[in-house]
């Protein structure tokens, strides 16, 4: 997956991850043919053949006059992912119009503004983050306690610019959610520097390292960092392995972060590796291609990593033991200068 197409991700995360994450009972087609092509998009799905998978329930919606949720919520993930906007906004539509009480009916237009707004920072289009900031509206007047909508709201009148509106969105967002929420964080610097929401910002995310420690990138505010993605038995990992431990040994005691995320699934053989090749600096685990980080950034290949500046914007992806340091020179040379400037303020 694409830089910018990391960046689409994160803009509808929380939504895919909420309000996407499975199919409910009695959502599926009741038309017997429909019943048949959903399967068969199923098992595409599951073999991670996406383009497929998406026709299988375009297909399966339409054999069942329309009607068929389940369907509909798999065009609007898959058609975001896929950037195939008319199919996301054709099931949006059809969730909306069948959608029946309070929370369904904000739901489906929430899941409708979402579609909008990863077109909109795809598209760069002012109307498109009219319409999604109209929809969250709408979900927000049927339904208010809805951090998600909010939030999203948040991001919608920040792109068009009406900071104090944006402001009041994300303030009340933060009010919503617990203090190790990584989106409440991702808020808080909004509320302070309403520009970033305009940013290409990486995915907010938290993990816990071999030591224990939980850390967001939020935490890591001011700091360079540096996400690599490997494996113990993926063999370029091995490879570049040297010139990871240079980079974490040349940029020691300077504000950059390297965390390496590992896709093992065998917790102890990846412990071992990391302590005889003596990798010191922060590691965790994400157990495969599967694993929440793995999806957040869309890595399908490794050695894969992703160069984050001191404000949290994405700056950089490379998959292969690439030449970085000059990138990295110039970042975090920029995060110390940003480290003066507010010491001499304080």
């Amino acid at each position: 997956m694409s830089l910018r197409s990391v960046i689409l991700a994160s803009a509808c995360w929380c939504f895919c991850v909420t309000s996407l994450a499975g199919q409910v009972p009695g959502d599926g087609p009741t038309n017997e043919k429909a019943q048949k092509t959903f399967k068969e998009a199923t098992t595409f799905e599951q073999k991670n053949d996406i383009q497929w998978a998406l026709e299988g329930f375009k297909k399966a919606d339409k054999q069942d006059g329309g009607h068929c949720l389940a369907c509909q919520k798999k065009m609007i993930k898959y058609g975001i992912e896929m950037q195939d906007w008319k199919t996301a906004e054709t099931a949006a539509g059809e969730l909306i119009g069948e959608a029946q009480g309070a929370k369904n009916i904000a739901l489906a237009h929430y899941q409708l503004g979402a579609v909008l707004l990863a077109q909109a920072r795809d598209k760069h289009k002012d109307e498109l983050f009219n319409r999604a900031h109209e929809e969250m509206t709408k979900a927000l007047g049927t339904y208010a306690n809805f951090p998600d909508a909010i939030y999203d709201d948040g991001q919608a009148l920040a792109q068009l610019k009406q900071d104090d509106a944006a402001k009041a969105r994300f303030e009340q967002f933060v009010k919503m959610r617990s203090e190790n929420d990584p989106n409440r964080q991702r808020a808080l610097r909004f509320i302070s520097q309403p520009e970033l929401a305009r940013a290409r910002m990486a995915p907010p995310f938290a993990v816990t390292t071999t030591d224990g420690l939980r850390i967001s990138l939020d935490d890591l505010a001011g700091k360079v960092v540096l996400l690599d993605f490997w494996a113990t038995w993926c063999a370029p990992c091995r490879e570049a392995l040297p010139h990871m431990r240079e980079i974490a040994k040349k940029f020691h005691g300077q504000p950059l972060v390297v965390l390496s995320v590992s896709l093992d699934d065998d917790e102890q053989k990846w412990k071992d590796f990391i302590a005889k090749n003596e990798m010191s600096w922060l590691q965790c685990r994400d157990g495969g291609f599967t694993g929440t980080l793995s999806k957040m950034f869309g890595v399908s290949a490794i050695p894969h990593t992703f160069t984050i500046d001191a404000d949290g914007v994405l700056q950089d992806e490379r998959i292969g033991d690439a030449s970085i340091e000059g990138k990295l020179k110039k970042l975090v040379g920029r995060a110390r200068d940003m480290q003066s400037s507010q010491k001499a303020g304080q």
